[in-house]
Order: C-alpha cells, then sequence, then structure tokens
C-alpha cells in the first residue's frame, strides 16, 4: 500500500492534544504498513537542546530553521513525517508546503481543533508547561483556514468530543494513504508521458537528419542546404512530442519539404 513518503502538518494550540494525537497517528500507521515508516518532529525537543533552562524567545527563528531542516532531513530520508507544532500562522504551514513540494510528496493538514476553554484546563492539569496566557495570545492569532486554497485542513478533530479516536485515526489513515496512492499513479503517468515524449522527440531528430544526410549526397539539392537544414528545424518544432513510427517521419518530412521548396524530391 506505502509507495513514498508524505508531509502531515499537525495545527492546533498548545494543549489541544496534537502530540497524542501524533503519536497515535504513527502508531497505527506503521502497524497498517508494517514497518518503522514515520518520523514525529517535535519542536519542543529542538527547544529543550537549545535553551534547556527556560523559553527564550529571542531563540524561536533558531528552533524554527532547525524544526524546518530536521523536516527536510527525514523528507529526503523517504520517511512520512509528522510535524508536531502549533503552525498557527498560514506562513509557518505554507513553509512546510514549500518543503512539501521540494522534495515532490504529498501535504495534509490536519486541525487539532480542541476549543481554548479546554486547552486551558489540561494545561492546567498537565503542570501548565505553558502559560494560559501564552495561550490565549496565540488563539487571537491563529490564522484559520479560510484564505488560500491549499491551506484547507484534511480533517479537523475537537479531542474533547471524540470517544473514539483510534477509530478516527484509522480512517484518516485510509483516506490519506489512497489520495497519496492516487497522486503516485498520477506522478507515474506524467513521468511515462515524459519518457515517452524524449523518446519521440529523440527519434524525429535523429531520422529527419539520416533524410537530411541521404538527401544532401544528391547534387540535385546542394543549393537547398540551408533552406533544407533550417526547414529541418521547423519540422521538429512543430512536431515535437508527436507519437510518429519512423516510416511516418521519413514520408511526413519529405512531404514537408516538398510543400515549402516547391519541388518533387525523387
Amino acid at each position: 500500500m506505502y509507495s513514498k513518503s508524505f508531509l502531515v502538518c499537525l495545527a492546533g494550540l498548545p494543549a489541544s492534544g496534537k502530540t497524542t494525537f501524533a503519536k497515535k497517528f504513527k502508531m497505527q500507521l506503521e502497524k497498517i504498513l508494517g514497518k518503522s515508516t514515520v518520523k514525529i518532529i517535535d519542536p519542543d525537543k529542538i527547544r529543550k537542546s537549545i535553551t534547556p533552562d527556560k523559553f527564550n524567545h529571542k531563540q524561536e527563528p533558531i528552533v524554527r530553521a532547525e524544526n524546518l531542516k530536521a523536516i527536510e532531513k527525514e523528507l529526503q530520508s523517504e520517511f512520512i513525517v509528522i510535524s508536531d507544532d502549533l503552525n498557527y500562522f498560514s506562513s509557518m504551514r505554507h513553509d512546510l508546503k514549500m518543503i512539501a513540494r521540494k522534495f515532490d510528496v504529498n501535504f495534509f493538514i490536519i486541525h487539532i481543533a480542541t476549543p481554548i476553554e479546554v486547552c486551558i484546563k489540561w494545561n492546567k492539569v498537565r503542570g501548565e508547561p505553558i502559560s494560559n496566557k501564552i495561550i490565549k495570545k496565540i488563539y487571537k492569532k491563529f490564522d484559520y483556514f479560510n484564505k488560500y486554497s491549499w491551506d484547507l485542513p484534511e480533517a479537523q478533530y475537537d479531542l474533547s468530543q471524540i470517544n473514539d479516536i483510534d477509530k478516527e485515526i484509522e480512517e484518516l489513515i485510509e483516506e490519506l494513504l489512497k489520495k497519496n496512492k492516487i497522486a503516485e499513479n498520477s506522478l507515474k503517468k506524467e513521468e511515462r508521458i515524459k519518457t515517452f515524449s524524449s523518446i519521440d522527440n529523440e527519434n524525429l531528430d535523429k531520422f529527419t537528419r539520416i533524410y537530411v544526410g541521404k538527401l544532401l549526397q544528391n547534387p540535385n539539392y546542394t543549393d537547398l542546404k540551408k533552406k533544407i537544414i533550417k526547414l529541418r528545424k521547423l519540422f521538429i518544432r512543430i512536431n515535437k512530442n508527436k507519437v510518429l513510427s519512423e516510416a511516418n517521419i521519413y514520408e511526413d518530412f519529405r512531404s514537408y519539404l516538398e510543400r515549402k521548396l516547391n519541388i518533387k524530391i525523387t
């Protein structure tokens, strides 16, 4: 079922349940695929390695850069990657989209839409590692998904209202793998078309070159050499990417030269 990696962008408030969701998503996906193929990139771990004592907002650009670098590294290694971050600005999500494009993988946004009241409650239960003041500030600044067509979530979950999150994730994974497979098949089709077009164009160049070489061996056409060479280039441009057999190329090219030069080639 699995054919290539993709990038999952989680977006939501602090204490909304993103990390729990990411871990369950990874566990179920790897169970389905039967191998370790998923990496969770959590900027909190990066942040602690840079500023282990306390939060320092001046270090956040460094944390962000290291976070994106880690995502690129795992995608390059062909892992499925989950960005377990707030991603509350559309610009943050766009950065991830551009990374996905760079590695030619699919990009899926999942909105963990747990309400702020619940997030504050859960934050208190876990000892308030982040202040409620910051949660409220992020809530006010949150860019919701109504600006750009690319910035639409595949799914939204209020984790406080879901009884069976495992079932929800299982259904989501099935849908994402299906979309990823369809996209890959489409890409393979495009690659096949490009390959065939490349072969056809090589044949077009090869057989018209052979024809001109033989034609110019006849002294009757020596004075027309420059015109014939120029017309050959035009013929290739006109027929680029067309599927033509060797016989078709010779016949069509001969007829084209006869029309343009107003002669009968024997």
